[in-house]
């Protein structure tokens, strides 16, 4: 599903998030670049900014504009993703808003010329065979995006009672991106923004059941690149929790500081559920949760909830089960998403779940809404 979240309106902080945390933008090496543009005939205080992640750590640099002219030059090993920022009136990086001049591109081993007449993110580039690639991949996903701003408006608009409704129309649209994404890896198997592209495949909450063949059929020399490397140990780790794996035990302290075990549960159906109290989609999911829980809790089915709430935030996670009507197990670290339980599953996002059988095996994951109840309806009878 698309993830909707609230951030301040501080652009760097917005950027730097977006090149930390969406899978689209990977954390890579740099590359031997020369990065020429000539946007109009811009001029000081003009000025662009380029901002990456090198070896895990936040960069950018900046230079003027005189002319519309800029230039800056790189040296590394391999390919990276980056944004190019212009502040056309020279107001500062922290200063500009959301509807900020920006530009998604690769940097590789060459020269690589952008060229526009009044903006970076309609400018063209060229020299480039990665950015043509990603431009390739740019237009196939642009209907799917149109349509998720319009969702999303319409989502953003409707009442609390009405947002369940979106749950599908989300899904479908995930879906139809996923397909796009797929078809573009499958033609394009050299290329790295195929392992991009299938970092945006795999999502926040990746399968290995459904990632890691894709993953093995792109070349040789990507999947033994550093990135390549890299994403593949991060697949073998998610293996442990797939679909047909046994469930990790752990055990952290319910709201009355009780160590509680996930195999306490065994010998039933155990719905594993990520979660906080400041998580809006959390919240407008729990209803569904609730329902499920009602309707099978009388037949061999709990829940057990790990909330991934802040240090100081024990008092708005009890508070929550109250409002929420959250009757069953309920456990946390209050270490935000340092959670214990949440790093040994591998969760980058909330909700979030697991639903563990019987004897101790997740036998699907990350349900929602209807195809939770849909779930359990055929495993029990």
């Amino acid at each position: 599903m698309l993830l909707l979240s609230h951030k301040k309106d501080n652009m760097k902080k917005i950027l730097f998030f977006t090149l930390a945390a969406l899978p689209f933008l990977a954390d890579a090496q740099t590359a031997n670049y020369d990065l020429k543009g000539k946007i109009g005939q811009l001029d000081m205080p003009a000025k662009a900014y380029l901002l990456r992640r090198v070896n895990g750590q936040n960069s950018v640099d900046s230079v003027a504009l005189m002319s519309g002219i800029f230039e800056f030059k790189g040296a590394g090993d391999g390919p990276t993703q980056a944004l190019l920022i212009l502040d056309h009136t020279g107001v500062g990086l922290n200063s500009l808003g959301r509807g900020a001049d920006v530009l998604n591109l690769y940097l590789e081993n060459g020269n690589i010329f952008i060229n526009g007449t009044d903006s970076v993110k309609k400018a063209k580039i060229t020299g480039s065979k990665l950015n043509d690639d990603n431009a390739k991949l740019a237009a196939a996903i642009k209907p799917v995006m149109d349509k998720a701003v319009v969702l999303n408006n319409d989502y953003q608009k409707a009442t609390a009672a009405d947002r369940p409704k979106f749950t599908d129309k989300f899904k479908d649209l995930q879906t139809e991106q996923k397909v796009i994404l797929k078809n573009f890896i499958q033609q394009n198997k050299t290329s790295f923004v195929s392992l991009d592209a299938l970092r945006s495949f795999a999502g926040p909450s990746p399968d290995y059941n459904e990632v890691m063949p894709i993953f093995s059929t792109l070349s040789p020399a990507l999947q033994n690149s550093e990135n390549g490397k890299d994403y593949k140990a991060a697949l073998d780790k998610l293996q442990l929790t797939a679909v047909g794996s046994v469930a990790p035990d752990f055990t952290q302290n319910d709201p009355a500081g009780k160590p509680v075990s996930l195999s306490s549960f065994k010998g039933k159906y155990v719905l594993l559920d990520f979660w906080a109290s400041w998580c809006g989609p959390c919240r407008q999911e729990n209803p569904n949760v609730v329902k499920a829980y009602n309707q099978y809790k009388g037949k061999n089915f709990t829940i057990l909830s790990v909330s991934l709430d802040r240090p100081n935030g024990k008092d708005a996670w009890l508070q929550a089960i109250k409002d929420d009507g959250l009757a069953w197990n309920h456990v946390s670290d209050l270490q935000f998403w340092n959670n214990q339980a949440a790093k040994l599953y591998g969760v980058q996002s909330i909700p979030g779940n697991f639903l563990i059988d019987p004897t101790g095996k997740i036998v699907a994951k990350d349900l929602r809404g209807e195809e939770l109840e849909q779930t359990l309806a055929k495993l029990i009878k």
